[in-house]
């Protein structure tokens, strides 16, 4: 079984309204891709490094599926909404599905 794919992404809205014009678009991406959120918002602290307001994670069945999420032309239009309505840093990564170190 290939290894699941992840979209992490920090984010500082600055237009709650077009941000949520946004949200309504890319949702239905996501789940066309099999997209499933893991962590959206809620509470945490920045224990090291620079943070952001909001943090986002997207679990999709493989690292192929991820990528094709986010080159999606359905995607792409939701994101023009989002480029207009904050700042984000967002990557794709591939999951790890091989042993845990041992103690």
């Amino acid at each position: 079984m290939a290894a699941r794919g992840y979209w992490i992404a920090r984010v500082q809205v600055n237009d709650e309204d077009a941000y949520a014009q946004y949200v309504a678009g890319a949702t239905p991406a996501y789940a066309a891709y099999g997209g499933k959120l893991l962590v959206r918002g809620g509470p945490f602290e920045a224990v090291e490094g620079d943070s952001r307001a909001r943090n986002i994670v997207i679990e999709f069945p493989s690292y192929q599926a991820a990528l094709d999420c986010y080159n999606s032309a359905a995607y792409q239009a939701a994101r023009e909404y989002r480029v207009k309505a904050a700042d984000a840093d967002i990557i794709v990564i591939e999951g790890y599905d091989g042993p845990q170190p041992s103690v």
